[in-house]
């Protein structure tokens, strides 16, 4: 049996599906998840030989890829397995009792401010009315740090998804945009270092295959049952939550990839944000580029 590490921001309920279902223990997998702070503590890890999987944002594997100003200051060689989902409720949220134009001249809370989550962060609030230059933005860590920050006042907005976002509203946060507000969009993509060794790379492929069919028997409405239960008690969501999140996973818009395939439209929206936010020379070889960190078979479009 070959362990991997899975290195992820919020405790992931297909991989609690998969562990469940007995799914890994059949591919002979062992699964240790382990909660990451924040995307350059994550792929420092992954680069390091501390994780052998990172469940992130496709942004994060283009900017640690593809462009030399990351925040690890050196690209790395990456490689994305499958698509996982769509955001999960990806939305920009206010602190209770806060309206946008209270955003003005307050703080905005991030990830890292050079981010894909913090460059949707900005997108909405310019949708909203407020420019980049009507606030400032600190750096907050991972979505439930972030999530626990905007309902303490920390911050005035934040985005929010994975069921953190059902947390806020519970606490009387109050949802001010939406990521399918900004077109097509990929939340979570399953990526490692290229060039792993046996039998992790075989064992990484075979981890995603496992969430790529969960992902599948979710959406087909197979697993209800089981996402509740698991949302419940993995995330600590009420029922009526619990519910709203399975909704959210079996939306094409905004839940799981049934069929793990990353599409160029999406990553597309990614680029043009990244390059609104954090114009560089370097974003215009992404297209042309993109099959070469896409495993093969998964990229289309």
């Amino acid at each position: 049996m070959t362990t991997l590490r899975v290195g992820t921001f919020t405790r992931s309920v297909v991989i609690e599906l998969a562990r469940r279902r007995g799914d890994f223990e059949r591919a002979d997998l062992a699964i240790e998840e382990q909660a990451v702070v924040s995307s350059p503590a994550q792929f420092r890890s992954l680069a390091g030989g501390e994780l052998d999987v990172a469940i992130t944002s496709p942004d994060n594997v283009l900017a640690y890829h593809f462009l030399s100003d990351n925040p690890l200051a050196r690209r790395l060689d990456l490689r994305v397995l499958n698509a996982l989902d769509r955001g999960t409720g990806l939305s920009l949220w206010l602190a209770p009792g806060l309206s946008v134009e209270d955003v003005r001249g307050s703080v905005v809370g991030v990830d890292v401010g050079t981010s894909g989550f913090a460059f949707v962060a900005y997108a909405l609030l310019e949708r909203a009315g407020i420019a980049r230059a009507d606030y400032t933005i600190d750096a907050l860590g991972s979505t439930p740090q972030r999530v626990r920050a905007l309902i303490d006042g920390t911050c005035a907005a934040t985005v929010l998804n994975a069921g953190n976002e059902l947390r806020a509203a519970d606490a009387g946060c109050t949802c001010a945009g939406t990521v399918t507000d900004l077109g097509p969009y990929l939340g979570t993509v399953i990526a490692t270092m290229d060039g792993l060794a046996e039998p992790w790379r075989a064992a990484s492929e075979h981890f995603a295959a496992v969430l790529v069919n969960v992902a599948r028997d979710v959406v087909a409405g197979i697993l209800d049952d089981e996402v509740v239960d698991a949302t419940r008690s993995l995330l600590g969501l009420p029922l009526s939550d619990a519910a709203r999140h399975l909704a959210i996973l079996k939306d094409p818009r905004t839940g799981l990839v049934a069929d793990g395939r990353v599409d160029r439209a999406s990553i597309a929206t990614l680029v043009s944000l990244r390059r609104s936010y954090l114009a560089n020379a370097e974003l215009d070889a992404i297209d042309a580029s993109l099959s070469d960190v896409v495993r093969d078979g998964v990229l289309t479009g």
